[in-house]
């Protein structure tokens, strides 16, 4: 098997079927054998129809019982029988082209993972361009956020996956170990950027105050990560538990909204 999609999700019921019908109808163009690939949906505990939602719409769901991204990102990469592991957000899908790019460059190419610049697909023109900005820092670092994350499942089970310490931008301490073992190995890190995956932008839309909450949260992870080395573990994960949970809280926006 050449794919699998492993999707985290709390709560998310509203966004799920888009995201897993246009998945599934881009793999399809793509890879039509679906011995090829296989979408995975991580339950992280959610209290909606999440677990209903994604069995009744063909994929496989795991259970993860934590409400932590990490832990979920991992729970579903266990079940996981595909060479290529690829994260995305219950709000995000890529489209055909995107996945054709990443097979000519897994081809061609020494990979050990990828990302995607982002295209965002509602909300205020504000929002749009606020997110978008992110596409040149990604392609000028070769960074790439948590809303879609490939990488070989050997580098990952390298690595040890997500770091369960971190409550929230997991996927930058997840980035930096696994492009320090591409280096090791041969094999680099890749922004795909001709086909844009289509995200909601749904953190933009957030009231005033929600978004500074976020900001302020967001950095505090990344402060987390970049001095994680002075700190104890279990601080890093208490920190995290306590000030860095607000996605497990609170009304999401849905795609009416």
């Amino acid at each position: 098997m050449l794919f699998s999609i492993l999707i985290p999700a709390f709560n998310e019921e509203h966004y799920l079927p888009e995201t897993l019908s246009t998945t599934r109808e881009a793999l399809e163009k793509v890879l039509p054998d679906h011995n090829e690939w296989e979408i995975i949906v991580c339950d992280n505990n959610s209290s909606d129809r999440t677990a209903e939602m994604a069995r009744t719409l063909g994929a496989t769901v795991v259970f993860e019982p934590v409400n932590q991204i990490a832990r979920a990102r991992n729970t579903a990469a266990r079940a996981a029988s595909g060479e290529w592991l690829i994260f995305l957000d219950a709000d995000t899908h890529p489209n055909s082209g995107l996945l054709q790019e990443i097979m000519a460059g897994i081809r061609n190419f020494p990979l050990v993972g990828f990302g995607s610049t982002i295209r965002v697909i509602r909300g205020s023109l504000f929002n749009r361009l606020r997110l978008e900005r992110l596409n040149f820092l990604y392609r000028l670092f070769q960074m790439s956020g948590g809303a879609f994350l490939g990488c070989r499942r050997s580098a990952f089970e390298a690595i040890g996956g997500f770091g369960e310490q971190y409550y929230a931008i997991e996927e930058l301490d997840f980035l930096l170990r696994l492009k320090k073992f591409g280096r090791k190995t041969g094999q680099r890190f890749n922004v795909f950027y001709h086909h844009p995956v289509l995200t909601s932008g749904r953190k933009g839309e957030m009231s005033g105050r929600a978004m500074f909450r976020l900001f302020v949260s967001n950095v505090l992870a990344v402060l987390l990560v970049l001095f994680q080395w002075a700190l104890p573990r279990r601080w890093v994960h208490y920190m995290g538990q306590r000030w860095l949970t607000y996605w497990y809280s609170g009304q999401r926006n849905t795609p009416d909204d």
